[in-house]
C-alpha cells in the first residue's frame, strides 16, 4: 500500500483506506465460504429490514443462495437482534452470547435518550420480569407483548414499556419461511430460551470488540469505532491495545489504528462494481466516510427519515443508488449514478445488475437493467455473478 509520512506515523490516502476496507468487507472478490463465517468476520450485518442482509451476502459470497442464510437462521446459528447503535443486526449466536453485554451500555443510553422522563414510574425491574414471563409462554410480536404489559398496568405508557423491554431484555426475532426470513411483524423470543444457554449480563470489557472491529473495518480511528458501535469512551481501550497495533494518519492528520497482519492492498488494486443493500455497515462503519463516499453525495444516501438507500460501487467508491421496480411478470433494476459512468463501468453494472435482479426476483419472466436512462432487457437465463 502506498503511504506518505510526515516524520511520524505513515499517512494513508483515502483511496488506500477504501481499498483496505473493501478487502476486509469481502468486496474486492467474492469468496467461497459459509454464511456463518461471513457474519462473524463482519461482526454482524445491519438488518433493519429483512431483505438487505441477503443482498449483502450475495455481493460477498460466491454462489450464495437465499436458503443458505434462511437455514442458518432456522438452525439458530445466526440471530436477528437489537445490537450496535440500538438497531437490528444479524449476528452469529456465538457472537451474540459473547457481545450482548458489551453492547448493553449502548442500549441503556438509547433508552434514556429516547424515553427521557417517560421511564419515570415504569418500574423497570417489575416490567422486565413481566415481559420475561409473557415471553416464556411463547414468542410474541411487540404489539402483542405491549398489549399484555398494559393489562398489568392500564395507566402505563405502552410504547415506553415496549422500548424499555427491547433495550433491557436480551431478545431475538423468530425466523419463518417467508421470502426473506422474517415477516414485517416478527415474533420475539427470549434469547436464552432460543439459544438454550444463558446470556451474560455482567458489565463486559469492549477490548476484544476493538480488535474485531479493526479486522473488519480498519484502519480506523477511535471515533470511527464509536460511530459504528454506539459505544462511548473508547480512547482508553485503544490506548491499552496500542502496543499491539499499528498507527497511521489520514490526510487530515487523524490517528488511525490497525492490526499488524490485516490486509492493506495497493491503491491500484482492481475494485469491481458491487451492489450494496440498504443500511449496509459498509457505509455506516466509520465516522469519517470519505474513504468510500464523497461528502457531496452523502445527502443522497442518508435520508432525513433515517433510511439509508442501497448503493453501488464503481472503482471502490459509492457511485450512486439503485432500486427494483417489479410489475406483474417483469422486473427492472434502476441504477442512478451520481455522475456519468464510463462505458466499461456501465457494462459491468449491467452485467452485475442483471445477476442481482434475478437473485431478487426469481419468479419474474423478464428482466431489464436501466442505467441513467439507458436500458437493457434480457430473457430468463441463469446468471452467475463473478
Amino acid at each position: 500500500m502506498k503511504t506518505a509520512s510526515t516524520g511520524g506515523a505513515p499517512v494513508l490516502s483515502q483511496r488506500a483506506l477504501g481499498r483496505a476496507t473493501l478487502a476486509r468487507q469481502m468486496l474486492l472478490t467474492r469468496e467461497r465460504t459459509t454464511v456463518l463465517a461471513v457474519v462473524e468476520r463482519l461482526i454482524g450485518l445491519q438488518a433493519q429490514l429483512a431483505r438487505p442482509p441477503y443482498v449483502g451476502l450475495w455481493s460477498r459470497i460466491r454462489e450464495f443462495a437465499r436458503e443458505d442464510l434462511t437455514r442458518a437462521l432456522q438452525r439458530r446459528e445466526v440471530v436477528r437482534a437489537t445490537l450496535m447503535r440500538c438497531t437490528l443486526h444479524l449476528m452469529s449466536a456465538r457472537d451474540y452470547v459473547q457481545l450482548r453485554a458489551v453492547i448493553q451500555p449502548v442500549l441503556d443510553r438509547a433508552m434514556k435518550s429516547v424515553l427521557r422522563e417517560r421511564t419515570d414510574g415504569l418500574g423497570l425491574p417489575a416490567l422486565i420480569s413481566a415481559a420475561r414471563t409473557h415471553l416464556q409462554e411463547k414468542p410474541r410480536t411487540f404489539e402483542a407483548l405491549r398489549d399484555l404489559l398494559v393489562l398489568g398496568d392500564p395507566e402505563g405508557d405502552a410504547r415506553a414499556m415496549g422500548y424499555a423491554v427491547r433495550c433491557l431484555l436480551p431478545l431475538v426475532q423468530v425466523p419463518t419461511d417467508t421470502a426473506w426470513g422474517f415477516p414485517a411483524a416478527a415474533d420475539f423470543a427470549l434469547a436464552d430460551a432460543w439459544l438454550g444457554q444463558p446470556i451474560p449480563t455482567a458489565e463486559a470489557s469492549p477490548l476484544p470488540l476493538v480488535s474485531r472491529y479493526l479486522a473488519a473495518f480498519g484502519p480506523a480511528s477511535v471515533s470511527d469505532m464509536q460511530t459504528w458501535s454506539g459505544l462511548q469512551g473508547l480512547r482508553e481501550v485503544f490506548e491499552a491495545l496500542r502496543p499491539t497495533l499499528l498507527s497511521f494518519r489520514d490526510d487530515r492528520g487523524c490517528e488511525l489504528f490497525d492490526l499488524p497482519d490485516a490486509p492493506r492492498p495497493l491503491e491500484d488494486v482492481d475494485a469491481p462494481v458491487r451492489f450494496i443493500p440498504d443500511f449496509d455497515n459498509l457505509v455506516l462503519g466509520h465516522d469519517d466516510r470519505r474513504r468510500l463516499i464523497s461528502d457531496e453525495h452523502r445527502a443522497a444516501i442518508f435520508l432525513p427519515n433515517l433510511h439509508i438507500l442501497p448503493t453501488f460501487l464503481v472503482d471502490g467508491r459509492v457511485a450512486g443508488t439503485w432500486k427494483v421496480e417489479a410489475k406483474k411478470a417483469s422486473a427492472t433494476l434502476v441504477i442512478e449514478p451520481f455522475t456519468a459512468v464510463s462505458r466499461p463501468a456501465r457494462g459491468a453494472l449491467t452485467e452485475e445488475g442483471d445477476a442481482l435482479l434475478r437473485f431478487l426476483e426469481p419468479e419474474a419472466a423478464s428482466f431489464a437493467v436501466r442505467v441513467a436512462g439507458a436500458s437493457t432487457s434480457k430473457p430468463r437465463r441463469a446468471a452467475t455473478p463473478k
